[in-house]
């Protein structure tokens, strides 16, 4: 034996049927804060702040290229690698 039953309510309905907590002022307070935290971050990924932000790091790590390069082929480097 089958039996099918459909109601239809809204979503908040069924909350206060079975008891549940209404968490519409909760979950907005939540979103909101989740939007401005979303913002904020959006502006820090503006093409111009990630350069200034990138840019020192990359600089100096191209200029040390040449150094670590020749540090590696060096008559030293070999010396320490037999040893």
């Amino acid at each position: 034996m089958k039996f099918k039953i459909e109601i239809e309510c809204p979503p908040d309905e069924a909350r206060e049927f079975f008891g549940l907590p209404n968490v519409e002022k909760l979950n907005n307070m939540m979103m909101t804060e989740l939007q401005e935290k979303m913002t904020n971050q959006i502006s820090l990924m503006d093409p111009e702040t990630l350069m200034k932000t990138w840019m020192p790091a990359v600089t100096k790590a191209w200029g040390n290229l040449p150094e670590q390069l020749f540090a590696q082929f060096s008559p030293e480097f070999e010396e320490k690698d037999k040893k």
